[in-house]
């Protein structure tokens, strides 16, 4: 019975929260802060886990054609994500720097040879809140791509009790989005950890 609920819900809720999507996207008042110049080449995109909701909508308004998947855990809440960024033209690359590590890492750089940006939430699937995991770190340091950084604050919003401090902006709020790119090239790992750390906190709801 659980399945059949769990094979039910993999269906039914991906369009229910893309139409929540587009719905908030559509009726807010929204303005772009670009940090530094974000430019069409290939990257490594992050967002904090709580800001899920829009800040891929942000990526696609930057990158509209840009092929691109995104680094997802395998749990269940994992595959309701899943379904709704395919809804945005992102490829799931199912795994968790937890479970499935380096079969999800090896997707990723062979979606990167491809030619596709990899988006990555640092702190996902199960933080701490804004922790930093190795991944896209990793990844950008070995690929020798920028990071592209996607923050965005609203000014009415919806704050959930999950682990995250999951962000819903209300309907017909200002949402500023802050985009920047910055490169790693020349940082060891927890340099490079801590230094994209400080970048991705200065424009996130705290």
């Amino acid at each position: 019975m659980k399945n059949r609920l769990r094979s039910a819900a993999s269906v039914v809720v991906p369009p229910l929260v893309y139409l929540l999507m587009r719905l908030l996207w559509w009726t807010s008042k929204k303005k772009f802060h670009f940090i530094s110049e974000v430019s069409d080449a290939q990257h490594v995109c992050v967002c904090w886990h709580a800001e899920l909701l829009m800040s891929p909508q942000a990526y696609r308004k930057i990158h509209p054609a840009q092929p691109a998947s995104a680094i997802i855990s395998s749990h269940f809440d994992g595959s309701l994500i899943a379904g709704t960024l395919q809804l945005l033209g992102i490829r799931p690359l199912r795994g968790s720097s937890k479970k499935g590590a380096r079969q999800v890492l090896m997707q990723a750089f062979k979606s990167i040879k491809s030619g596709e940006e990899v988006l990555i939430t640092p702190d996902g699937p199960r933080g701490p809140r804004h922790s930093m995991s190795d991944g896209a770190v990793g990844i950008a340091l070995k690929s020798h791509l920028p990071v592209f950084i996607m923050n965005y604050q609203a000014k009415s919003y919806w704050e959930l009790k999950s682990w995250d401090r999951f962000v819903i902006p209300k309907p017909f709020t200002k949402i500023d989005f802050y985009l920047q790119s910055l490169s790693l090239e020349g940082m060891a790992l927890e340099e490079a950890k801590a230094f994209l750390k400080e970048k991705m906190l200065e424009y996130t709801i705290p």
